[in-house]
């Protein structure tokens, strides 16, 4: 026979197990890491933004426990912490934990990188020093610090390229990824270029289109000293059908491949729009076809080379 104190343990008991696979469902923790310059402090504030219990440079060793007293509290279920270089050898200590880690709470690694060059432009401008470069270049610190964190960077579930963010584009990209309601079809940035062949191909593209095949509105003597930005230049280019049918074949075409760059992990997509000089044809074309992806939903910054202001 059963006791009525026995059922109310049973039922305490069941009620706590509930409890705790709720609140393991509803908790998240996010471990930000990565090279120095990156923008993980930029990061960490774009999760505090979003409401995460966000903590720097938190020792490895104390992350499971941290990990426990977050389960625990019913006012702090999503977390974010900074992990990187500071550590020193300890951070190689980092994979293991994330194993037993991962077994209590629900837990993403993001990896922030961006090229030497762009690295070495930031300490040169914000003139603090490597937190390896204690006697050594700055550059021969960034390689150090690129092999130490390789192991780290191999276990990332999100590793993100930098190099083309700014400061404010790099919080809005993470705000738009990891606010609750946000769609994740829409979690990747798209940058238009518009350049001139004649000045050179962009390095960083990742799609070219070649828009010279339009009527140049250069030859047009009116129009010479204008850009494709100015409304009646870019009424001359609209004017010929096959610039109206290029436009809504590239938009239909980007919007079909988007999604598909988002789902691979894509966190930005540059593509480069080029005509002879970069003043016209190509700068008319990049803002129309940002038009269209904006009315599509995705997040488009426009940028025009070699067309002067």
């Amino acid at each position: 026979m059963v006791s009525r104190a026995s059922l109310r343990r049973v039922r305490h008991n069941a009620g706590k197990a509930k409890s705790d696979r709720k609140s393991r469902h509803s908790s998240e923790l996010v471990i930000i890491t990565g090279m120095s310059g990156s923008g993980k402090a930029s990061a960490l504030k774009a999760f505090e933004d979003l409401g995460y219990y966000c903590v720097d440079n938190l020792p490895v060793e104390l992350i499971p426990r941290f990990a426990e007293l977050a389960l625990q509290s019913g006012e702090i279920p999503r977390t974010a912490l900074v992990v990187d270089v500071r550590e020193g050898s300890q951070l190689e200590k980092l994979p293991g934990i994330l194993k037993s880690v991962r077994r209590l709470i629900p837990t993403r690694v993001i990896y922030l990188e961006a090229s030497d060059a762009v690295l070495l432009r930031r300490f040169s401008e914000t003139r603090r020093p490597h937190p390896l470069g204690k006697g050594t270049t700055v550059r021969s610190s960034l390689q150090m610090e690129r092999r130490h964190l390789q192991p780290i960077r191999a276990i990332a579930d999100l590793v993100i390229d930098t190099s083309k963010f700014n400061v404010h584009e790099l919080r809005s990209h993470l705000t738009d990824r990891f606010k609750q309601e946000s769609e994740t079809k829409h979690s990747i940035l798209v940058s238009l270029v518009s350049f001139g062949f004649k000045h050179g191909v962009p390095d960083d593209a990742d799609l070219i289109f070649d828009v010279r095949f339009l009527p140049n509105p250069h030859f047009v003597p009116t129009f010479r000293p204008l850009t494709g930005r100015d409304p009646r230049v870019a009424k001359y280019i609209r004017s010929f059908p096959q610039s109206r049918e290029f436009i809504r074949r590239i938009s239909d075409l980007l919007v079909y491949l988007l999604p598909h760059y988002v789902h691979e992990g894509k966190s930005y997509l540059t593509i480069g729009f080029g005509c002879t000089g970069g003043q016209h044809r190509s700068v008319m074309i990049a803002e129309d076809v940002g038009k269209r992806l904006r009315k599509a939903g995705y997040k488009v910054k426009v940028v025009h080379r070699d067309s002067p202001a």
